[in-house]
């Protein structure tokens, strides 16, 4: 399988993940109210973000990413990055 079919497939599972999410997002019940979706639904939703992400992680390996490392677009490892304290100073 070439790159560009592997890049090809990537895209759509990425797709695939994030339509599923909204799906799932907009079909969440606020409130309290009653889930719409049947158990059996919600189960097979978890089953597929479950095959999306295990094939996502087989491209990974496939094309040679590192899942230690993040990946960049642009190839580049932003090795360059500072990293910057959050913690407030005590007061005195």
């Amino acid at each position: 399988m070439s790159t560009e079919e592997l890049s090809k497939e990537q895209r759509i599972l990425r797709q695939m993940r994030k339509t599923l999410g909204s799906v799932v997002r907009d079909a969440t019940p606020l409130g309290g109210r009653p889930n719409p979706l049947t158990e059996n639904t919600i189960e097979e939703i978890k089953a597929c973000f479950t095959l999306i992400a295990e094939r996502e992680r087989e491209l990974a390996t496939q094309l040679g990413f590192d899942e230690a490392k993040p990946y960049y677009k642009d190839g580049s490892e932003h090795q360059s990055a500072q990293i910057i304290s959050l913690i407030k100073p005590a007061k005195h």
